[in-house]
């Protein structure tokens, strides 16, 4: 049976998650309507990153599985069947938080095999989600991370992380810090109704200014881009333009891919929005979860004219910018700066076969 804290009794009605040891209890507030909590105790916090991985970085953490911005073509969702959820509504209402990982996480860095390795946030659920507002668990990662010199990066599509610019501000003084944003859609109902728990895009565009003004290098995530629905040229130019006004120093781009859980309710996204563009899709993604080769190459001829034109030269990929693994700084530097995409020319690359990280 569930908590309900608002009532201060059980629900025999809802489900617990099966299985799932460490399960302290299940919370419903009134503020996050329709929207499950697992508090969960976590035994490790650090996820290591195979050496066969693509990956620009050897560890991940990740305080939340399930997300509550509930965009429909999120990689993730598959991962909630793990726990005996589904992979769509379950995954946007259904969030576990691990509610010790800020400890676990200082616990494992204090260990004196730690190599202060880069550390990525955001990489399988968004850190800054909805649940962050109310359980706060970044300030005691990135402080454990600091207190041990680790680099780190963070992604996320939450303006929640203007919560903690002061704070990563201060820690990038002695350790890098990347922060990187996702921006895919810059149409305001498609936006809403594609990714209806995220902030506005313009509430993201703000977020990269006030981000950039303390200094950092910001990243624009413009992933996906999805066929016949965001890859207009007027479309791109005028998301370009508007992160370059925002202040972001780059721009990476993907296009959409869909793996199994987040095809099927892709798909039938479509089916209710967007029907006619249904066959394509299916013809599109009918062998592979990634976009055909030649829709690639057609995107690439495309936006990287205009990813010159606005400045904003970086790298893409399909599911992460391919840069090399991050590396501590030099003593000597000691100015606050960022660690980020290095400039390269945009490729189209294979994309990576990248296992679920949390």
């Amino acid at each position: 049976m569930r908590w309900n804290e608002a009532s201060g009794s059980t629900d025999p009605g809802t489900p617990v998650l099966f299985g799932t040891k460490g399960l302290v209890r299940s919370v419903q507030t009134p503020e996050f309507s329709g929207i499950t909590f697992h508090e969960v105790l976590a035994k490790s916090a650090l996820n290591r990153v195979p050496q066969s991985s693509s990956m620009p970085f050897s560890w991940t953490v990740n305080p939340y599985r399930g997300c509550s911005h509930a965009c429909v073509y999120c990689f993730a969702r598959n991962t909630h069947r793990y726990l005996d959820l589904d992979s769509g509504t379950d995954f946007d209402r259904q969030v576990v938080v691990k509610i010790n990982i800020a400890d676990v996480l200082a616990a494992e860095l204090a260990r004196p095999s730690w190599a202060r390795d880069h550390v990525a946030l955001g990489t399988n659920t968004d850190p800054y989600q909805r649940a962050e507002g109310r359980y706060s668990l970044m300030p005691g990662i990135i402080t454990a991370l600091a207190e041990q010199s680790t680099p780190m990066s963070i992604l996320t599509k939450g303006t929640l992380l203007r919560r903690d610019l002061p704070l990563l501000a201060r820690v990038a003084e002695d350790a890098p810090v990347e922060i990187s944003t996702s921006i895919a859609v810059h149409d305001d109902a498609l936006q809403q109704s594609l990714e209806p728990g995220t902030p506005t895009t313009k509430a993201r565009l703000a977020t990269v200014r006030a981000a950039a003004e303390l200094g950092f290098d910001v990243t624009v995530f413009m992933m996906p881009i999805m066929p016949k629905l965001t890859d207009s040229r007027d479309h791109l130019e005028s998301a370009l333009r508007a992160i370059r006004d925002a202040g972001a120093a780059r721009v990476v781009y993907g296009a959409l891919h869909l793996r199994p859980g987040a095809r099927e309710w892709f798909f039938e996204w479509l089916e209710h929005n967007r029907p006619e563009l249904l066959p394509r899709y299916r013809r599109m993604y009918a062998g592979s979860s990634y976009a055909s080769k030649d829709y690639r190459r057609w995107l690439s001829e495309r936006i990287n004219p205009l990813i010159d034109r606005y400045g904003l030269r970086g790298r893409s990929d399909d599911d992460y910018p391919a840069t090399s693994r991050m590396r501590g700084r030099p003593e000597s530097s000691r100015n606050r700066q960022t660690v980020g995409v290095p400039a390269a020319p945009t490729q189209q690359l294979t994309a990576p076969s990248q296992q679920a990280l949390f």
